[in-house]
């Protein structure tokens, strides 16, 4: 069982000190991550649908923002409800945590959960791990086992650890400096990649690289994770991560139906039914929410009305669940995530995704995009690799001119070819979807003529 005193920490990566300021050391991750270059990008990567349009729709930017917006409102109550239901083990510095800036580390951990993700949705992790697949022969050599797990089951999660606490080069040692608080609560897969599990929650993917392994390591012990298995490491997963991820799974479940509506894929009267159902199994005041969308004419006003009250009933059902295993949840023996456990309780969430599934995320605008953004990834990657890990006495001259295309900050010269591809990637991973799209134009020939 976790000790709710030594589950948090403001220990940064860098090894910087405390310094006194009128933020608290977990606020100031918040202002940190908003201010960050990786969390700006962020803007121009696409959550689902095709950017930019006339209608307006989330790009992961705006979605990060909403689910920082809800994980402020889970840490917040369930902070409340530990410093009330746990006092007597608590100490005067715990109290003062859990009442006053657990709400702060889930907002900053949901602010920057999908920092590590690449380009085009998910189809640009897919990209660079089938890359590695597909390159096995040439490749594989290269790497050591757990290495080669890395790359070719590439996972955001495990390169957000990376892009918040790497240094890069020429550039300040541990990245953003997070607190091990924050970067704990967005560990999903607290595991290395050769320990993936499809059937287990919490190795379902995996939560670090080998060249962040010692730095995770540190804040494993930091913040006392429990260890399952240490060769290769596994922990369970830490009391935060469980609020992290309610919130994202609250936003991105709704969010992209009103998206849907907004774009016309999905008619009013379907979006309508849907959230109503969830909002009806969850309220006593049905007539006065009816009376309510009946005096509001505009379709997308009604639609935002009912949205906003699935994700309050929503935030409701996360932090009761979250509550009643509590207990679960700190000895690590919780292995459902608190919305799968709503859905198999109600089905009006359920009905929601399988509705996404089939209208939303397999509608044609949708596949295009994630086609089209496999393609660009993985060429983009074919066209630096075969370069990067070449010895120096074997560059062409085509090699050189391909590499001098990557920013100095990315190029690890010095290091292993592990080191040097997790740079690459670092460089394509990090790109927007213009930005990969332009570049892949121009080294392709199909746009040619001078950019400054």
């Amino acid at each position: 069982m976790m000790n709710l005193n030594q589950i948090f920490t403001n220990q940064r990566t860098g090894n910087n000190p405390h310094t006194k300021a009128s933020r608290t050391d977990f606020q100031r991750d918040f202002d940190r991550i908003i201010f960050s270059s990786p969390f700006r990008r962020l803007q121009n990567k696409t959550q689902v649908f095709p950017l930019p349009g006339s209608v307006f729709v989330h790009n992961r930017l705006t979605h990060s923002l909403e689910v920082s917006s809800v994980g402020r409102s889970l840490g917040s109550v369930i902070g409340e409800f530990i410093a009330e239901h746990y006092t007597s083990e608590l100490t005067e510095e715990s109290k003062s945590f859990y009442l006053h800036n657990l709400g702060n580390v889930i907002a900053a951990g949901c602010l920057c959960h999908d920092v590590g993700n690449p380009a085009f949705g998910h189809s640009g992790e897919d990209a660079i791990a089938s890359y590695f697949e597909r390159n096995e022969s040439s490749l594989k050599p290269l790497f050591s086992e757990k290495e080669w797990a890395d790359l070719v089951n590439f996972e955001g999660n495990a390169n957000a650890i990376r892009v918040l606490g790497q240094q890069q080069q020429g550039k300040d040692a541990g990245g953003i400096q997070l607190t091990f608080a924050t970067l704990a609560s967005i560990a999903k897969y607290p595991c290395e990649a050769v320990a993936r599990d499809k059937k287990i929650l919490h190795r379902k993917k995996f939560g670090f690289f080998q060249n962040e392994k010692e730095m995770f390591l540190d804040i494993a012990k930091a913040v006392h994770l429990i260890t399952e298995n240490e060769e290769p490491y596994i922990f369970k997963r830490h009391p935060f991560v469980w609020l992290v991820e309610a919130a994202d799974d609250i936003c991105y479940n709704i969010i992209d139906m009103e998206d849907a509506h907004r774009l016309g894929i999905v008619s009013t009267a379907d979006c309508k039914n849907l959230f109503f159902e969830l909002v009806r199994s969850e309220t006593d005041d049905v007539e006065r929410i009816e009376r309510k969308l009946g005096s509001i004419s505009n379709e997308n006003e009604q639609i935002s009305y009912l949205r906003a009250k699935v994700i309050n009933a929503l935030i409701n059902k996360s932090i009761e669940s979250y509550k009643q295993n509590f207990e679960a949840i700190l000895s690590g023996t919780l292995d459902k995530a608190l919305l799968d456990m709503y859905k198999s309780e109600n089905n009006s969430l359920k009905d929601i995704e399988s509705f996404s599934i089939e209208k939303i995320y397999n509608h044609k605008a949708v596949v295009e995009i994630e086609n089209a953004g496999y393609n660009v990834m993985y060429e983009l990657l074919d066209h630096f690799i075969p370069s990067i890990v070449k010895p120096a006495h074997q560059l062409k001259s085509y090699d050189a001119k391909a590499l001098k295309l990557i920013p100095k900050q990315f190029i690890y010269q010095e290091g292993t070819d592990y080191q040097k591809v997790l740079g690459v990637i670092d460089f394509v991973s990090g790109m927007t979807d213009n930005y990969a799209t332009d570049l892949y134009r121009k080294i392709k020939g199909i746009d040619i003529g001078m950019t400054v």
